[in-house]
Order: C-alpha cells, then sequence, then structure tokens
C-alpha cells in the first residue's frame, strides 16, 4: 500500500473527480460553519447576561439529540438515498441557523429557544452523518486518501472559521455569524444537489429479505458488537467525552473569551486547525500497517487541547499546544475512519457507522452540560487541566485493547458483503485481513 495512490472510480487523476470534489466542497464549507458556530454561541450568550453552564446546555441539546437518533438515521441511510437525506438534513439546518440569526440581530436571545434550535440541529445531523460513511468508498477507491483530503479540507476551515467568527462578533455582531453558518449549509446543500453517485458496486451476499425497521435496527447493533475493536474504542470514548472532550468544549470557549476576548479564542482554536490540517497531511502519506495503534499513539497529544488552557498559558503558547493536539487528533481521525469504512460489510456501514457516533458522542452532552456544575465547584482550570489527564488516560488504555493496537489495515475498499449468514457470529476482523493473535488475557472523532 504505501507509495501508492488508486485511481477514482470515475477514472480520474487519483481521488479527484468532479463528484468527489463537490463533495470535497459540501464538507469544507459545512466545517467552516460549524467552527464558527462555539465562538458566536459562547460570545453572543455571555453577551446577554448567560454563562459557562448556559453554553454548555446550549451545545448539548444539539449533540443529545445527534447521539440519541443517530442510529436511527443509520437505518434510515440504508433504506432510502443518503444524498437525498443529506440534502434535507443541509436544508433543514439553513433554516433553524437562520432563525437564530435573526434571535441574535434583534436582541430576542431566550436560552430554552437556542436549546430547541440546537436540538433540531441535532436531529438534522443525525439524518445527515450515517451517509457520510458509505458515501466516501463509493467516491474513491483509496479510502485512506480521500479521508485524508477531506480532513485536510476540514481542518483549513476550522483554521479560518474560529478567526473569521471572533472578527464578526467583535466589530458585528453574533448573528451575523449565525447567518453565515445558513449560508454554509446552503452551499453544501447545493453541491450535493449536483453530486451524482456512482451505483454501488454488486454485492455478493443473497438478495435481500423484507426486513422491519426494527429488524434493521438490531441486526445493526449485532455486527457492531460482533467487532471488540470497534466497541472496545467507543468504550474508551465515551470516559474521554465524559472527563475530556465534553467539558473542555464549552470550558475553553468561555475561559478564553472572559480571559482574553473572542478574537483570542479564534485565534486559540485556529491554531488547533492549523494542527489538523498538519496531521491530515501526514495521513496522506503514511500508511502504518496497523493503523488504529497508530491513531492510539498519536492521541496523546490532544491532552494539551485542554491543559494547555487550564494552565492559563498565554494566548501564544495556548495556540502552540493547539497545534500539536489538532495534528493527533486530526492524524487518529482519519486512521479510524479508514478503518471503519474499510473493515465493515458495505450493507451495514451506515448502521455501523451510526452505533459507532452514537456511541462516541453519547455521552459528551453528559460531560457538556457537567462542565459548569464542576467549574463552579473546582475551578475552571481544575476541571481543564484533569481533562488532559484523562486524555492521557484513554490514550494509554487504547493500546492496551489487544484487538485495537492488533488490527491490521484491510485493502482500500470496504469489504463487499457479510461474511456469514445474518445472525452468524462475525469475527473481529471480517473480509481478507490476517487476525491479530486472541487476547491473552479502539475511537471516533468529534
Amino acid at each position: 500500500m504505501r507509495g501508492t495512490t488508486a485511481r477514482g472510480r470515475s477514472g480520474g487523476r487519483g481521488i479527484w473527480s468532479r463528484d468527489f470534489g463537490l463533495f470535497f466542497t459540501a464538507r469544507a464549507v459545512a466545517k467552516l460553519g460549524d467552527t464558527m458556530l462555539p465562538v458566536a454561541l459562547a460570545a453572543g450568550l455571555l453577551q446577554y447576561g448567560y454563562g459557562a453552564g448556559a453554553v454548555g446546555l446550549a451545545m448539548a441539546a444539539s449533540v443529545a439529540c445527534f447521539a440519541g437518533l443517530v442510529i436511527f438515521g443509520g437505518v434510515i441511510a440504508d433504506r432510502f438515498d443518503t444524498r437525498l437525506l443529506m440534502i434535507g438534513a443541509d436544508a433543514t439546518r439553513l433554516v433553524t441557523q437562520s432563525l437564530a440569526a435573526v434571535m441574535f440581530f434583534t436582541g430576542h436571545v431566550v436560552l430554552w429557544e437556542i436549546c430547541v434550535i440546537g436540538a433540531v440541529n441535532g436531529t438534522a445531523s443525525a439524518l445527515f452523518q450515517p451517509g457520510v460513511a458509505s458515501t466516501v468508498p463509493r467516491l474513491a477507491d483509496d479510502v485512506q486518501a480521500a479521508n485524508g483530503a477531506i480532513r485536510v479540507a476540514e481542518s483549513g476551515s476550522q483554521l479560518a472559521g474560529p478567526a473569521v467568527a471572533g472578527m464578526l462578533v467583535a466589530f458585528v455582531s453574533p448573528g451575523l455569524v449565525f447567518a453565515a453558518h445558513a449560508g454554509t449549509y446552503a452551499l453544501s446543500a447545493l453541491c450535493l444537489l449536483l453530486l451524482r453517485l456512482p451505483p454501488a458496486p454488486p454485492d455478493d451476499s443473497p438478495a435481500p429479505t423484507a426486513t422491519t425497521f426494527r429488524t434493521e435496527l438490531v441486526e445493526g447493533w449485532r455486527e457492531f458488537r460482533s467487532r471488540t475493536w470497534l466497541w472496545g474504542v467507543i468504550a474508551v470514548w465515551c470516559v474521554l467525552m465524559i472527563g475530556a472532550f465534553g467539558p473542555a468544549v464549552p470550558l475553553v470557549a468561555t475561559q478564553i473569551t472572559q480571559e482574553h476576548g473572542p478574537r483570542a479564542y479564534g485565534l486559540v482554536n485556529s491554531a488547533l486547525g492549523a494542527g489538523t490540517v498538519i496531521g491530515g497531511l501526514v495521513a496522506l502519506r503514511l500508511r502504518p500497517r496497523r493503523m488504529l495503534r497508530a491513531g492510539s499513539l498519536a492521541l496523546f497529544s490532544f491532552a494539551l487541547f485542554p491543559a494547555v488552557v487550564g494552565a492559563g498559558l498565554s494566548v501564544p503558547g495556548m495556540m502552540a499546544g493547539c497545534v500539536v493536539a489538532g495534528a493527533g487528533m486530526s492524524f487518529w481521525g482519519v486512521m479510524w475512519a479508514t478503518s471503519v469504512q474499510t473493515q465493515v460489510p458495505r450493507d451495514v456501514l451506515n448502521r455501523i457507522h451510526a452505533y459507532d457516533v452514537a456511541g462516541s458522542l453519547a455521552m459528551q452532552p453528559v460531560g457538556q452540560a457537567l462542565a459548569g456544575p464542576a467549574a463552579a465547584a473546582f475551578g475552571t482550570h481544575h476541571v481543564l487541566l484533569t481533562g488532559g489527564a484523562v486524555t492521557l488516560g484513554c490514550a494509554a488504555v487504547l493500546l492496551l485493547i489487544p484487538a485495537v493496537r492488533g488490527l491490521v489495515r484491510a485493502d482500500a475498499t470496504p469489504v463487499r458483503s457479510r461474511p456469514a449468514a445474518p445472525g452468524t457470529p462475525l469475527p473481529d476482523l471480517p473480509g481478507p485481513v490476517t487476525q491479530a493473535p486472541p487476547p491473552a488475557g479502539t475511537r471516533h472523532t468529534p
């Protein structure tokens, strides 16, 4: 695999084709808006007298609905046209973010209404996200290269988004950021509308029979739990969400905004974006045989994200730490996404991805909701430093799980069908992969 570049399905150069370019653009512009949102939300709610707890609740409302409903979105994505589902989700979020913009422009900012808008956004995202996993392998033969390119694009957006949002908030209004966010969903929907997905390659499994929604949901769960490396990573990630990432998102935003202003928070978040660009570029070239082991080693550096803010470093110091943290998380993200997309049978990939995302994010709203009370009880700096220690511990645990560190990379195309009949337990490593030695005695990106 090293040093090779697969040709796209369209016969274009490398992974690039008209349709992959449209999908690439859609993901980049959507990420641009998403990285602008925390700046506007934190600064806007603080401006109207709310505190860190309110910011955490507003963020948690969206994540909770997303994590709670995405498994149903996975089943729906396996039943219907994923492209149309993604377009509908973008259209819904275009409307909700436009409403939020009007609220901040007019000064009518009520916390519960902001939380409702976040909940609707989370529901729409639950319909959108499962289709991403199955779209990438259909547009590019080299799945790792495609994921790396998308990660670089999203990282570039993360680099620019917070800085732009900080300036817009400082010089105009948070409402303008929400309006710009709505515009990114409009552009994403347009790109997806123009996208033409190639037909899925023929499946080797027997012709499917009519099944109920519940049956498909249970089947997806059975496929998910049969892979130790998959659920093992998710279990660790739940701890990471509660102890580190969940509290860090609202607390980092409010702490930097209160101490240094929204522009400083934009700069720090942009530094995190710069690091993710670096990590994505490294992932484009480095092709480790044991992808999750390499990703877990890189994940240690993400401990710097909450730790540098908790340590009270200067803005340049926080920026430097976030560059390293972003690079590690980005590299992990590409290794994880590629592993899921190439190790899982195509006919259940949307559902498996939905369980992956739901499990990964299930505890994030808990961590976000607890951020305010924990900061009040122990101090924001102590909570953030603890988050750094939790991240180090989670990365170490991933390396201690044999199924995670021993997972051998598959070919750059997803497994075409389930190797066994429905109801039969599957091996941890499906498809043409060398099984790691059995245990002697995993994670997904936000």
